[in-house]
């Protein structure tokens, strides 16, 4: 339940707090020293659902190769999936591309500065939206992210499970009444930066809480059970066996992924999905595996790898065969498939799981 009077009474007081306690605490991230609406709308792509530490180095490899969106707009699609990779999520990348080229193409290279406006451009929701029309342009918009969630659930009792559509109506109503109208970057910054670092999930640091009077967790001991959410979808398990073709010059054959699965427009090898994970070739019923195999080529069996992904856990074997260019040319490929050179498959965006394996087996 939503602690409303305590809240209507101290709003002011708690907004002061936190930007008191983000002066002296926050990080040094460096596109809280701008108000450029490109290099904030950026770093909020890159940290959505990644760690601040693991998104740095992405955003200044970004920021390198493209200074700007009329210069992230004209890249290819491949670069750009390429310096993403390693992230995850690489819709947000295809969704990056996406936005850049539309901000250039239908508004003239700069940013709509209303909450409204920026929520048409592909990958921009109502927190990123929030996030540019308050860094950039100053506008009293309160940004919810699960660090706001927490604070706000655990400091006025608020019960709505936040994993529910309906919980973002709620904070954000909440929020909206505490929103410091002066300086709602700072405030805004301030109460993410706090749910960071001071009002963590685990072991908040409650005895030294700037907020600890005005908190009703800490006054009934529920710090624990704030905020409510509902446990997450069941982990799928998935079996992939690759099958490695390289050719007598070096080269591997790889296709880039489909629409409607994971890594879409990365590149992969030749792939056989089973029930289980499999030691030898032999044991797949794959028409193209099959052809290999009489050719009775001399092969690899990498150990079983894991890669967890956020609702899917890849167990993942990797079976290499050495064939000369002529015999990979006669085999029946689908026709997505090329042979990629040691220099060129460095080049081409590819699933970490993949980069993984290329590099433990020294390629």
């Amino acid at each position: 339940m939503f602690y409303q009077d305590n809240h209507i009474e101290n709003s002011h007081l708690v907004a002061a707090k936190l930007i008191g306690w983000y002066q002296q605490h926050h990080r040094d991230l460096p596109w809280r020293h701008s108000n450029n609406p490109y290099q904030i709308w950026l770093s909020e792509i890159i940290l959505q659902q990644t760690r601040v530490q693991q998104g740095l180095p992405y955003y200044q490899r970004f920021i390198a190769a493209f200074p700007t969106v009329q210069e992230l707009a004209a890249a290819p699609e491949q670069e750009v999936l390429r310096l993403w990779q390693g992230l995850g999520y690489y819709n947000r990348a295809r969704n990056l591309h996406a936005c850049a080229r539309q901000v250039v193409e239908q508004h003239g290279g700069q940013f709509p500065q209303s909450y409204e406006s920026l929520q048409k451009l592909p990958g921009i929701g109502k927190y990123t939206a929030a996030a540019i029309v308050s860094f950039a342009f100053k506008k009293a918009v309160p940004v919810v992210d699960g660090n706001v969630y927490r604070v706000l659930a655990r400091l006025y009792g608020e019960t709505t499970d936040i994993a529910r559509p309906e919980a973002f109506k709620t904070f954000f109503k909440i929020a909206e009444q505490l929103i410091d109208h002066q300086q709602p970057d700072i405030f805004n910054q301030s109460i993410m930066e706090f749910g960071a670092l001071h009002c963590t999930p685990l072991k908040p640091l409650c005895l030294y809480c700037p907020l600890q009077q005005q908190c009703w967790a800490f006054a009934h001991s529920q710090q624990e059970a704030l905020p409510v959410k509902s446990k997450k979808a069941a982990v799928r398990f998935r079996y992939f066996h690759y099958l490695v073709l390289a050719s007598a010059d070096g080269k591997l054959l790889l296709r880039p992924r489909p629409a409607g699965d994971i890594w879409q427009g990365l590149f992969d090898f030749y792939l056989v999905e089973a029930d289980g994970l499999q030691e030898e070739p032999e044991a797949l019923e794959d028409p193209l595996i099959q052809e290999v195999m009489r050719l009775q080529p001399v092969y690899d069996v990498s150990p079983a790898y894991s890669h967890q992904l956020t609702h899917q856990r890849l167990h993942v074997r990797f079976f290499h065969f050495n064939l000369s260019t002529r015999q990979i040319k006669k085999l029946a490929i689908p026709p997505e498939f090329a042979l990629f050179s040691a220099s060129e498959v460095d080049q081409i965006p590819k699933p970490v799981l993949i980069q993984n394996y290329l590099k433990d087996v020294r390629f």
